[in-house]
């Protein structure tokens, strides 16, 4: 299964040193039943695109909580095993989550993810940056019903997250 991890660009650097995105549980996003009912669609390509949006999202809430990430919005599109993948709501460091609703298309992959078997790792362009910023800024106003905040946290997601094949993390880490 195709799975979208979110992470920010300091998540993929620690990813590259250690060769592993994590070893469960993580949050990733896929294409998953509610996902389908809430896009309402059957192209698995728009499909995938809308499971990327969603890790795109969830990015944007890493940053949120890491003021000293650089602010672009990271994600890793990985094949792993079904057997490894959950639907539903991974636990949440801050609080218990096992009564929120999870995301359309939200996932728990409970195994050892290896960088090795990315996919692609999509990133913001450096210009997306002030954006990204003020939409990190603006999300728990958004969240809360805020319709200014919202459209700072779209403009964010006017920025297409730029293709990377695995072999050009280094590159792309500056190492």
């Amino acid at each position: 299964m195709r799975v979208y991890v979110p992470l920010t660009l300091s998540g993929l650097t620690e990813a590259h040193k250690t060769g592993e995105l994590g070893s469960g549980p993580l949050v990733a996003y896929a294409v998953t039943p509610a996902l389908r009912e809430w896009y309402d669609s059957e192209d698995i390509e728009e499909l995938e695109y809308a499971a990327l949006g969603q890790a795109a999202l969830a990015s944007l809430r890493l940053l949120g909580a890491d003021r000293d990430a650089p602010r672009r919005r990271v994600v890793v599109a990985v094949d792993v095993a079904d057997r490894i993948v959950e639907a539903g709501p991974a636990p949440h460091p801050d609080h218990d989550r096992e009564d929120d609703a999870a995301e359309p298309g939200e996932v728990r992959v409970t195994g050892r993810v290896a960088l090795a078997k990315a996919a692609a790792v999509h990133v913001d362009a450096d210009g997306a940056e002030a954006a990204v910023e003020a939409a990190a800024e603006a999300l728990a106003a958004a969240d809360g019903g805020d319709g200014g905040a919202r459209s700072v946290v779209d403009g964010a997601e006017d920025h297409e997250l730029l293709w990377f094949a695995p072999q050009e993390i280094p590159s792309l880490l500056g190492s």
